[in-house]
Order: C-alpha cells, then structure tokens, then sequence
C-alpha cells in the first residue's frame, strides 16, 4: 500500500488533517502523520463567525506515528501540509525543510492549505510558482518568491493548494487525480505481486 506523508503538529487544523487522513484510507492508500516527537498531538478547529479573523477551539486528539528527524521521503509517494497554527513553528524545523525539498525534487504530489504554504515559502520550494492558501498569507507566499491566487483548489504542476478547511472538497479531489496518476493503486499492486 503505498503510503503518503502529512506533516503537522500541535494546533493543526483538525479538518485539515482528519478529512485528508480519511479520504487517503478510503482510497486504498496509507496516510502517515509525521510530527515534531512521536506523540499524541492536540489538533484545534478554526471557525468563521464573523469577527476580523477566525476562532480557535481544541479539536481532536490524534497520534503522530513518525518524527520527523525519523522521516525517510524516499518512502512516501505524496505530501500533504495542512494548516492550523502547526504551520508557524514547523516552518522553522530543518527536517520538515528537508522533506519538502524532496518531494519538490522529484515532483512528486504535494497538497497544502490554508497556513500550510508559509512551510512552502520557508523550505524555498515556491519561487515562480502560484499558490492559494489563507489570504492573510500572500505576503509570506511572495516572500517566498511566489503569486499568491485565492482558489478553492489551485494546481500548479505537482502542488494543489486552497484557502481553508471548508475547501476541503474540491482541494482534495484536485490532490487525488495527481496521486492517483503519479501513484496508482493497481501500480503498486503489480510491483508487490
């Protein structure tokens, strides 16, 4: 089964990381959360209720199954960087720097949204390319060297991005047609048999 990487933390946004979780296990692949420790993680959830910007409540608890200092990218086939608050720290973390770099090398599939492109910019991956994510972080995707387009789901070569978790949908179908033609199933069917 192959398997795909989402990298998040502390304070990722829940929907951003579950729906992905979920869809990718629907699909017959193997989702695997990669976190700054090995540990039980506190997701948040996010929520638009017409004030300036949004609210934060605790969401769900989740185990990380991998470090990220652990994390070989050679063994993955996709990546996923969801938002939250996750995303302001690990743009810091020189493995998740690391990760990214890879996936970016070999063109392989790569979803973010919402906060999650800041990592984009940070790793140095976005420079000529066009992402979405939360409007209030076109700043960071130019500084990354990047446009910045808003898009319920924006796909620029192997990056599918969108603004927030209520792009959930069309963000993550857009992902999956890349997966699947990159990775598919029956593919990997055959190289195990």
């Amino acid at each position: 089964m192959p398997k795909v990487l989402i990298v998040t933390g502390d304070f990722g946004e829940t929907l951003e990381v579950l729906y992905p979780y979920e869809r990718l296990r629907e699909e017959g692949y193997e989702p695997v959360i990669a976190a700054p420790t090995k540990k039980r993680l506190q997701f948040v959830v996010h929520d638009f209720e017409g004030y300036d910007t949004f609210t934060e409540k605790l969401g769900h608890g989740w185990p990380a199954d991998i470090a990220l200092a652990d994390v070989d990218p050679a063994d993955y086939v996709a990546l996923i960087i969801p938002g939250g608050r996750a995303p302001e720290y690990l743009r810091n973390n020189e493995d998740v720097k690391r990760i990214v770099r890879h996936f970016f090398g070999a063109s392989a599939p790569v979803a973010s949204l919402c906060h999650g492109p800041i990592v984009l910019a940070s790793a140095g991956v976005l420079a000529g390319r066009t992402s979405s994510g939360f409007p209030d972080i076109a700043p960071d995707v130019a500084a990354g060297g990047g446009t910045y387009q808003e898009s319920q789901a924006l796909v620029d070569g192997n990056l599918v991005t969108a603004r927030a978790w209520n792009d959930n949908g069309p963000w993550f179908g857009a992902f999956m047609a890349l997966l699947r033609q990159a990775a598919p199933l029956d593919a990997q069917a055959d190289a195990h048999a």
